[in-house]
């Protein structure tokens, strides 16, 4: 009946896996939630063997499916997977994790990170595209766990991303093969040439990471093992399943809704909310210091695009839903919440939220969340409104970047879970001035997966031709030029509150904190 391949996504949130035919046509879809650790303020912390764990549940069950449906799961052939670009974790000899996951919506690296922005070094945006270190890059992250965790200083071989520890278990590899594909590799931030697509010594040497803890660097297509016995059984599927080298999450969203040309824009409504262009290469205008875009390389030959950062976009979306209207069991609550928060008034009645869950991303680091303005004529419906809206406003201001620069954003791709939101897509296109599109298949990252998992092992010749076929349009959205006015009215407003009014606040707050913990 034809050879079968799985892709799956190792997102922030949770792991999604499905199962596509030769005409990529989707048999089966199983996603499990993953889990966070929260120790200390600011710090946020995963667990590797969890995100093993539940992606192996995901393939079983979907293993099970497709025995349901009359088709054998022996015959997935290849697996490809994607996972987090901004987040490492140490592994020891035999490839097993011994250090916690951290990833980009973590913030103990703040006081490093402006250490090194200190040396005012040139190299960092003439190799990588990013002029200055942030606190969601993983080379700051490895610094941080070389000076402070002690399993890592004792046992440590290796650093690597949540989807090649999958993958590598998967094959059953150990840590010296430890690997990452070449777009990934750029979500590094700091230690990397972008262009030549390799790490740098000089800047290794500057940030004090050993070359040796770093993962061999690889195309996403190519194979670097097979499939476990051990594996096989628990699955289901057949012993030897080529596995390839997988990529990172935002790299396959940009393919998979059809950005591989210059000059395209797309918003990656996923956890940590992307609004990223796709340039030629590194645009000196887009890596000024001050701008807080990322720079990364994509996942095919020459594709290369800037990315500005929400980072707790959707992740803001389901703490509402899940701590606030204590609905974390009924994921359809976002729908009964946006339909109720279309009745409400664009501007959400005067109700401001501020969306720093995990701290801020520029100047003014120590952020933290709060809604102001709050009356009792506000209900759940106007919060939620107000939680879609302030996210809203960080868009606004990456976009007046990227419009400062000359790219021409008067057309948007929307991709992953939030672009299903109706309510949302429209107060992004009265906001950015812009119109806005998502296509049929909202998860552009997973077909992008079994694609190039099919193109792996020569089943497919080509990518972009036969992910051509897959970009259906669903809907269009237009902007609004009243709301847009309005919006931009309150868009200024609302930046001079944070610029000017709250940093004292701010700090106050993190130092309540502070006093709370130390009891």
């Amino acid at each position: 009946m034809g050879n079968l391949y799985l892709g799956f996504d190792a997102g922030t949130q949770s792991v999604k896996v499905s199962v596509y035919d030769e005409k990529l046509e989707c048999l089966t879809s199983q996603s499990l939630p993953t889990s966070f650790r929260y120790p200390n303020p600011g710090w946020v912390e995963m667990d590797l063997d969890d995100f093993l764990g539940v992606t192996l549940k995901c393939i079983k069950r979907c293993a099970e499916d497709l025995k349901e449906i009359g088709r054998d799961p022996k015959d997935i052939v290849s697996i490809m997977g994607d996972g987090v670009i901004c987040g490492i974790a140490g592994v020891n000899a035999e490839g097993k994790a011994i250090t916690p996951y951290i990833n980009y919506l973590d913030s103990r690296t703040q006081d490093d990170v402006e250490y090194i922005n200190k040396k005012d070094l040139s190299i960092w945006g003439r190799e990588t595209g990013n002029p200055v270190a942030s606190c969601m890059f993983p080379a700051m992250f490895a610094r941080w766990l070389l000076k402070h965790n002690t399993k890592f200083q004792e046992q440590g071989v290796k650093f690597v991303h949540n989807c090649p520890y999958i993958l590598m278990n998967l094959a059953g590899l150990k840590g010296k093969d430890a690997f990452i594909d070449w777009g990934a590799m750029s979500g590094w931030g700091l230690g990397y040439k972008v262009m030549e697509k390799e790490w740098s010594d000089e800047q290794l040497a500057i940030l004090g990471i050993d070359k040796r803890y770093m993962p061999r660097i690889l195309k996403p297509w190519d194979i670097v093992g097979g499939l476990t016995k051990e594996i096989a059984e628990y699955t289901g599927l057949r012993e030897g399943t080529k596995i390839c080298a997988g990529a990172g999450d935002t790299m396959q969203s940009m393919i998979g809704c059809g950005n591989f040309e210059p000059g395209k824009g797309v918003d990656v409504a996923g956890t940590c909310a992307m609004f990223c262009v796709s340039t030629t290469g590194i645009v000196p205008e887009l890596s000024k210091k001050g701008n807080n875009l990322i720079f990364n390389s994509g996942s095919l030959p020459n594709t290369y695009f800037y990315c500005g950062f929400i980072r707790t976009g959707g992740l803001a979306l389901r703490w509402f839903k899940d701590s606030v209207c204590h609905k974390a069991d009924d994921a359809l609550y976002y729908t009964d919440l946006s339909a109720r928060a279309e009745k409400v008034p664009a501007g959400s009645n005067g109700v401001l939220f501020l969306p720093y869950l995990t701290g801020g991303q520029d100047e003014t680091q120590k952020k933290s969340s709060c809604f102001l303005g709050l009356t009792l004529d506000d209900d759940q419906a106007v919060m939620w409104r107000s939680v879609l809206e302030s996210i809203g406003y960080d868009y606004m201001e990456i976009t007046d970047i990227y419009r400062k620069a000359g790219v021409d954003l008067n057309r948007i791709t929307v991709t992953e879970g939030g672009s299903r939101d109706s309510l949302w897509n429209q107060i992004k296109s009265d906001m950015l001035d812009s119109e806005v599109v998502r296509y049929k298949n909202k998860g552009g990252a997973v077909v992008t997966n079994c694609l190039f998992a099919a193109y792996a092992v020569g089943d497919f010749k080509d990518i972009i031709p036969n992910l051509r076929k897959v970009l259906v349009v669903d809907k269009e959205y237009a902007p609004r030029k009243e709301m847009t006015s309005l919006y931009r009215k309150l868009h200024s407003f609302q930046k001079d509150l944070i610029k000017s009014d709250m940093p004292e606040a701010f700090k106050r707050l993190w130092d309540i904190k502070k006093i709370v913990k130390e009891g």
